[in-house]
């Protein structure tokens, strides 16, 4: 059988439910993607082993920060649109006004 990075990586975000579970899996898919050879994924591999302390926050309680992260981009193209802010207080008046 053929190994499928994606296919691999999906299955453990849509399978795993503890951190421990999730940390033995990302290790033996970040072996995988070694052993295959596959150069578009070594980029990936080595994101998620720098980053595993955060990414296996999510099997915690499976929240990401995509919320504050839209949020965020709400404010910057509302800052852009006005080009800068020269009135702090009518700016975040406005935010309110807006997104809240």
């Amino acid at each position: 059988m053929v190994f499928n990075p994606v296919q691999g990586l999906r299955n453990i975000f849509n399978t795993v439910t503890t951190t421990q579970i999730a940390y033995t899996k990302l290790a033996h898919w970040y072996k995988e993607v070694e052993n295959t050879g596959l150069r578009a994924f070594n980029t990936i591999a080595n994101i998620i082993s720098l980053n595993y302390r955060s990414i296996l926050n999510y099997f915690i309680n499976r929240s990401t920060n995509a919320s504050a992260e839209s949020f965020n981009a709400k404010i910057k193209a509302f800052r852009a649109q006005f080009r800068g802010v020269r009135n702090t207080k009518f700016f975040l008046f406005r935010l309110t006004q807006l997104f809240a």
